[in-house]
């Protein structure tokens, strides 16, 4: 098998031969068709997550088809197309999983960040981590719902029942979820980098209501925003959005350090949240829904041995919609 492998932090990748590996109890591997790149395997290439090992394969949004069973796998077909997801593994047995909230669970695995990922042309995965993609047709296209889709449904669900909405950082996981919020009637306005034409016409064409710089005055009050962009500094510009009760949610694994700002932007009962991880049952939610809201991902497609290149324009903010590595 080829891996593109990190073996120091903040250095690129390097592509390597390795044996191909056999699945463990419960394991499955699976020959991978494509891997998206999502902004967090950034933060583990550049060292802004630096808990887990190294060396390690990168990728967390994973399909392909499963090669080999391992002992004790009785639910799985070989051939069978599954998506694996960032959160990789869970020990089961703490109080946050008894209580069904595994994504804070205290002993957890991150697929490419504590476990080799899926910048490879083969993944080892925990079966029982792996979601069956019967009717996602295209691996390209389903790739970024693994982590951008997913993460998305489950930012929006903390948001709750919010009609105007606001997403600052319109990228891979804010494409997907305007179209999910679109299809639920709800009023998307999207907030870019100033001078972003690019993800602008990207929003507006995928049904925002409007589209503009995230310092811009948004021209309506909103009920919730939730921020994809890994910026503190966004989350005073955010409350300055929402009205009285609204809450901004913060979507991603890793964000800078948020500013001072005054107290009336967070008074009248705003909320910040953050949003960790993912279930199981956000997966099986979002999966069922995606085909249903008619979500089409944007994407851009890399070479595997291309890898450092399609982390150099996700860096560069010149990927709008999804990057996608194909073996």
């Amino acid at each position: 098998m080829k891996a593109m492998v990190l073996r120091v932090r903040g250095a690129s990748l390097a592509l390597e031969e390795r044996p191909t590996p056999s699945p463990s109890f419960g394991e499955l591997l699976v020959q991978i068709e494509a891997c998206a790149v999502c902004r967090t395997d950034l933060h583990v290439v550049d060292g802004d997550l630096t808990e887990g090992p190294v060396p390690i394969t990168p990728g967390h949004e994973i399909v392909g088809r499963i090669e080999t069973l391992g002992q004790g796998v009785a639910d799985r077909r070989l051939g069978e197309r599954v998506g694996v997801p960032w959160l990789g593994g869970v020990r089961g047995a703490c109080g946050y999983c008894a209580s069904g909230r595994e994504n804070l669970c205290d002993d957890p695995t991150f697929t490419g960040y504590t476990r080799d990922g899926g910048f490879a042309t083969h993944a080892l995965v925990r079966s029982d981590f792996a979601f069956p993609l019967a009717g996602y047709d295209d691996p390209v296209a389903a790739a970024p719902l693994m982590c951008a889709g997913l993460i998305g449904w489950r930012s929006l669900r903390v948001a709750g029942d919010a009609r105007r909405i606001g997403l600052f950082g319109f990228g891979a996981a804010a494409h997907i979820l305007a179209q999910v919020c679109v299809w639920q009637h709800r009023d998307v306005y999207a907030f870019t980098r100033s001078g972003d034409n690019a993800a602008q016409d990207l929003a507006l064409s995928v049904g925002a209501k409007w589209a503009g710089a995230s310092e811009d005055s948004c021209p309506q009050e909103l009920d919730a925003a939730i921020i994809f962009a890994p910026v503190g500094a966004l989350v005073p510009l955010a409350l300055k959005t929402a009205r009285k009760g609204g809450r901004v949610v913060c979507g991603g694994i890793h964000m800078t350090d948020l500013p001072r700002f005054p107290y009336r932007l967070l008074w009248g009962e705003r909320a910040v949240l953050s949003v960790a991880n993912l279930t199981r049952q956000d997966a099986a939610e979002f999966l069922a829904i995606a085909p249903m809201a008619g979500v089409r991902t944007v994407t851009k497609r890399y070479p595997l041995d291309h890898a450092n290149q399609a982390l150099d324009d996700l860096r560069a903010g010149r990927v709008h919609g999804a990057a996608v590595l194909v073996p």
